[in-house]
């Protein structure tokens, strides 16, 4: 409920033993309900105007306690404002504590976000969170507490220090400093605003640093494998083992559509039998906990039986012997520039490549492919669709095949226009004729 009446007065506290220097006490009313405190200054009584609620005179003392007394209601004027815009209860004894201190923006920033991770990580351990959301959190805590030590020289600091300076700077430390791409830095911030999301939502602090902070990210195409690389890539007879697995796994995923975690993960009970009674990935992604229901194409099924019985894959019971992330990126590197892919490989792409070359662009419906990568809306989809270069070329094939069916030999007329037209020959003849005979006759 929000406050309908609010005082506030400063006065001198009268003491038990007669003396004109006394404690400038401060004393806030919210809807009737008064609480006072110290402001732990004094002052001589014989200077001080109540009317007024200030000190008396022009010298140097008087001039420094108005300007402490006029910043402190300031500050409480503030305080109530925001607590007011944020849909919050103003009581006294909540400004009082903002004025002793004791309010509950004494948190610290890098705790709260140490907490926030914390709680993050037990519910990785739950299964609802993958371990790379705990990452992630983990290095955008890293990069904040080296940001305080680089500006402030601390190793946390106080909500209620928080501002869009210390957003926007943050922001330029990460992109210059740290020499982080923008995309990235925007992705720290952004975890980085959820923990004061959170500290507005448990009242540490009242007003949002982030309200004017305005950061998007730059949409960087990312351009699946082509119908040609693809080949390249099957094609290729690699000299070491190493490189001929990574690549099998890779093209796994490009006829599944698999994330690397989801690959990772597979299990053989994850192969099921389906309605139509063929074989099919039936499980759940990692990252979202969405179904998974995939058909197993011809080529996966080849892959996924080279490998049945992989010392790897009879170790985890699991489908493809997929190692570590860092280590696929690493020899998918290697592999692009053994087959001439000029294009960065990396796990990811394989289901991009899924989503573009091996669906889309063999016209399986978007709405299809959604549910085969376990998006959330075909908006998502969107993004994995074919390449405007695939796209208008594909356009520009079917418009030549038109032009060219209209450049045949023209048919020749029917035998009605052929008909009509010698009547209108004949009629035009004997206009002539007439004419020729009138002329002859005025010869005569």
């Amino acid at each position: 409920m929000l406050a309908t009446s609010f005082g506030l007065t400063f006065f001198l506290k009268t003491p038990r033993k007669e003396t004109n220097d006394r404690l400038i006490y401060l004393r806030i009313t919210v809807d009737g309900v008064p609480k006072e405190t110290s402001t732990r200054r004094r002052w001589d009584a014989t200077r001080w105007d109540q009317s007024k609620e200030r000190a008396t005179g022009n010298k140097e003392d008087a001039r420094t306690v108005n300007f402490f007394l006029e910043t402190l209601e300031m500050k409480i004027q503030q305080y109530r404002t925001d607590l007011m815009y944020a849909g919050k209860p103003v009581t006294s004894e909540k400004l009082m504590d903002y004025v002793m201190g004791k309010a509950a923006s004494q948190s610290k920033i890098v705790q709260e976000f140490q907490k926030h991770n914390d709680e993050l990580l037990a519910l990785v351990e739950r299964g609802e969170y993958a371990i790379g959301t705990h990452v992630r959190f983990e290095v955008a805590k890293k990069h904040l507490k080296e940001y305080l030590c680089f500006k402030y020289s601390v190793e946390d600091m106080d909500f209620r220090e928080l501002n869009f300076e210390f957003v926007k700077d943050y922001e330029f430390y990460l992109k210059t400093v740290k020499n982080i791409s923008h995309n990235t830095a925007v992705k720290y911030i952004t975890n980085f605003k959820k923990i004061v999301l959170l500290a507005i939502d448990k009242e540490i602090i009242t007003a949002d640093p982030f309200k004017r902070f305005k950061a998007k990210k730059i949409k960087v195409p990312k351009k699946p494998l082509s119908s040609y690389e693809l080949a390249q890539l099957e094609n290729h007879t690699f000299s070491t083992p190493r490189l001929s697995t990574v690549r099998d796994i890779f093209v796994f995923q490009c006829y599944t559509g698999l994330a690397y975690i989801d690959a990772f993960n597979l299990k053989k009970s994850d192969i099921k039998f389906g309605i139509d009674g063929e074989m099919w990935i039936i499980t759940e992604r990692q990252k979202t906990g969405s179904n998974i229901n995939i058909p197993l194409l011809p080529k996966a099924k080849a892959i996924m039986e080279r490998y049945k019985d992989h010392k790897l894959c009879l170790e985890r019971n699991s489908v493809l012997p997929v190692t570590s992330n860092q280590k696929m990126n690493a020899y998918l590197k290697e592999i692009a520039d053994l087959c001439g892919i000029e294009s960065t490989l990396n796990t990811h792409k394989a289901r991009r490549t899924f989503g573009s070359t091996v669906t889309l662009n063999n016209d399986v419906p978007i709405h299809v492919v959604k549910e085969l990568l376990g998006h959330q809306s075909v908006k998502q989809t969107e993004e994995y669709a074919i390449t405007e270069q695939q796209s208008v070329g594909r356009e520009m094939k079917q418009l030549q095949l038109r032009l060219s069916s209209k450049e045949t030999t023209p048919e020749p007329p029917s035998p009605d226009i052929i008909s009509k037209m010698q009547q209108e020959i004949q009629e035009l003849k004997e206009l002539l004729a007439l004419s020729h005979g009138t002329t002859h006759l005025k010869k005569v």
